[in-house]
């Protein structure tokens, strides 16, 4: 019970509301498209999701509905876009003509965006002191929670609740795939309960995840494997970061190698072939570049001889800090390593006072200077449950059955084994992925929509 008093002590509940559907309350609405087109649709708003809302800026979702679903609607997807970055709040907004939004109105689904508490949400206690209402894990549980008010109306709500396709990008493409990864966990329940949350499914149909920043607990571990050629070339590392960076990099082996993965072929992924596996992606990579017409710069080190694309790995890790410098160890759980900064990960695990907080032991104990240290259980309970990998393929959640993941080729803000092991280990246990590192792609997500929305008729159609 000590994860759900540390929901409890966010202070007393705003308001108990009526979570039934109200398909009378809309506006008529038109987005206009950059290709000079337009969309007609209805827009429902600032809907509460959960019975006993914790915080009433956050708590709602908004749902619209292109003209072509006005009518016989029920077999149309659902198009669910979260806006959370940085596992900060997100708002509750309208469909846009930058984004995925604005394309799934366009190809006539029914877009739902929910609000979400995050690190920074708070509000005001009877005595006008903050409470941070959106540390961990609250952003998943509201997310969670907005899926369960869309099948519990689901007989007045526009559109298919078992055709439910979430979208987001960095930290937002990691609370997609955990949505996709844990759902109808019981782990969550006290937290929806709490909040008077439907008693309804939360399991979704597909899931879209862009440069997802998951797996929080191994992903400085991971950073410094992978970057570790870096740490006797110009990075600019002090000595004392030098050496952090060797200890993580010489703990990640033990962790990638007892995951259990396996490559498509059925050998496991240890780190003794992963950075041959890596290469095989990058050119993979690049030679869907050069069908499409791109170029491919010869300071990469990704080259073609006899018709055969070659990757000399080095020098491509080496080419990435060139367009953004690689983060100074530990990449996530900074705060008290040297400095006392504090990364959106710190805040995402701090207490409902505002206070940042080391969640990995290793961070800990580097921070503390002192490796006696291991962060408190109730602390490990909550890092597990913002983690997809402990999910996948689990007893006692289901796993959604169709994944399109994308990371970008020169993306530096997590490690490529992040993304990969994800992809991987949904493929092991039979789920339909779509992994590719995307070339010359950063840190960003909603690109290349019209493949996007092939995969998402090419799903539809057989289900």
């Amino acid at each position: 019970m000590m994860f759900l008093c540390f929901l409890m002590s966010f202070g007393t509940l705003l308001a108990a509301g009526n979570i039934k559907f109200d398909a009378k309350k809309f506006v008529d609405k038109t987005l206009e498209l950059h290709d000079g087109a337009s969309v007609k649709y209805r827009a429902y708003e600032n809907i509460y999701y959960v019975g006993n809302v914790a915080d009433s800026v956050y708590q709602t979702l908004n749902i619209f509905v292109p003209e072509s679903a006005f009518k016989n609607n029920k077999n149309t997807p659902i198009f669910l876009k979260t806006n959370v970055g940085g596992y900060r709040a997100s708002k509750a907004s309208g469909p846009s003509a930058k984004d995925a939004t604005g394309r799934a109105l366009q190809e006539g689904y029914i877009v739902v965006i929910p609000g979400s508490r995050g690190s920074d949400s708070k509000i005001k206690d009877s005595e006008g002191n903050n409470l941070y209402t959106g540390r961990a894990p609250a952003a998943i549980v509201d997310l969670k929670a907005a899926i369960r008010y869309l099948r519990y109306n689901k007989k007045t709500i526009p559109g298919n609740t078992d055709l439910i396709i979430t979208d987001g990008t960095s930290a937002g493409g990691a609370l997609s795939a955990l949505l996709g990864a844990s759902g109808n966990s019981s782990d969550y329940e006290p937290y929806l309960s709490e909040l008077g949350a439907a008693k309804e499914r939360d399991d979704v149909f597909a899931v879209i995840s862009f440069c997802p920043i998951t797996d929080l607990e191994h992903a400085d571990m991971a950073y410094e494997w992978i970057y570790s050629w870096a740490n006797i070339q110009p990075r600019g590392l002090s000595p004392y970061h030098f050496d952090v960076a060797e200890e993580l990099d010489q703990r990640y082996p033990e962790y990638q190698n007892n995951l259990g993965i396996k490559l498509p072929d059925g050998t496991a992924l240890t780190t003794n072939n992963y950075l041959e596996y890596l290469k095989t992606l990058i050119a993979d990579s690049a030679k869907k570049a050069l069908d499409k017409g791109e170029q491919i710069d010869t300071q990469t080190g990704v080259t073609i001889k006899d018709n055969e694309i070659v990757v000399d790995l080095d020098a491509y890790l080496a080419y990435i800090p060139t367009i953004r410098s690689l983060k100074i160890p530990p990449a996530f759980d900074k705060l008290g390593v040297l400095e006392q900064d504090a990364t959106p990960e710190n805040q995402l695990f701090g207490n409902s006072k505002g206070e940042p907080a080391n969640f990995t032991d290793m961070g800990l104990k580097l921070a503390k200077d002192d490796f006696s240290l291991t962060v408190s259980p109730e602390m490990k309970k909550r890092v597990y449950l913002m983690n997809p990998m402990n999910y996948i393929g689990e007893a006692g959640a289901k796993t959604a059955e169709n994944w399109y993941i994308r990371h970008g080729a020169v993306d530096r803000d997590t490690a490529f084994q992040v993304p990969v092991n994800l992809a991987l280990k949904l493929q092991n246990i039979g789920y339909n992925v779509d992994f590719d590192l995307s070339w010359g792609r950063g840190h960003m997500g909603d690109y290349d929509l019209d493949e996007v929305f092939e995969w998402i008729r090419k799903i539809v159609a057989v289900n």
